[in-house]
């Protein structure tokens, strides 16, 4: 369901995620874009934190994400992603997931708050995500099999719901799954309440902690308030505590992201409700 829309200045974009190579809507070139997308543009929540709020207008996010050379989250990510891979000539549906991931059983369900892509190629089917943070499949996944589909970092499995598909990630040796997907293809339209409610509602942790991730061919880098996870694609896996300064400094060499001063006094608040009892 490819929508009219605004040209996307692809050149930029390509510039911007450092894809120099012909394009062509291709199952590897759709693999190499997506590998390239995650290693250039972080998943980040600052202007959630800021109280920026999240504009979802193409513009917007092309000044953000291209221009400002800043992250997003999933509704920035796969929005963009998608205006792009549509721009070469890939067909691409917009979809929305009900994540599951760190929830519990029990819990009531969550709301339908996570942007996934459909692409289609020869006519198969791909889950494509660049916007999941730290648990992102890093390659397409065929959506009509339900045999493990190993990537360069975690190995997913995509297996029938009640509600669609449910993804799983290989977390050690048990598959924990990631998000539920509703196979109803969404108008960007549909993505301005789950934006809303992701970007604003007390209750959202992006509201509370900061989220940054990248992932690279070599490793997965995810920091979650003060703490630095750096997976291997080797496996091997290493954590520590940042402090403010040293946070600062992770954000703008290990995310490529253009600090500003002004995020400092943001993040100590941030941090020091963190270790406030609860």
């Amino acid at each position: 369901m490819n929508e009219p829309h605004d040209a996307l200045d692809l050149a930029a974009y390509c510039a911007r995620i450092g894809h120099a190579e012909a394009l062509s809507p291709t199952l590897d070139a759709l693999r190499r874009l997506q590998a390239r997308h995650m290693s250039a543009i972080p998943f980040e929540n600052l202007d959630i934190l800021l109280g920026r709020g999240i504009d979802l207008s193409p513009d917007v996010v092309e000044a953000k994400l291209i221009t400002a050379r800043r992250g997003g989250y999933c509704f920035e990510q796969n929005g963009l992603f998608k205006r792009a891979l549509e721009a070469i000539g890939f067909r691409v549906e917009g979809l929305l997931a009900r994540v599951r991931w760190m929830v519990p059983d029990a819990a009531p369900p969550t709301p339908r708050s996570h942007m996934v892509l459909r692409v289609v190629i020869g006519g198969r089917s791909w889950l494509v995500d660049v916007g999941f943070g730290g648990n992102t499949p890093s390659a397409p996944l065929a959506m009509d099999t339900q045999e493990p589909q190993p990537t360069g970092h975690e190995t997913y499995r995509v297996v029938p719901s009640e509600e669609g598909l449910l993804l799983q990630a290989l977390i050690g040796h048990a598959w924990s799954p990631l998000y539920d997907l509703s196979l109803q293809p969404q108008l960007a339209v549909d993505y301005e309440q789950p934006n809303w409610y992701t970007a604003t509602h007390p209750g959202s942790h992006f509201r509370h902690q900061l989220s940054v991730a990248r992932t690279t061919p070599e490793a997965r880098y995810v920091l979650g308030n003060s703490r630095l996870t750096v997976r291997e694609s080797t496996g091997e896996q290493s954590q520590r505590e940042l402090g403010m300064d040293a946070l600062m400094q992770a954000l703008h060499d290990t995310f490529g992201l253009p600090v500003e001063e002004s995020w400092r006094a943001v993040l100590e608040r941030t941090m020091a409700a963190e270790r406030e009892p609860a």
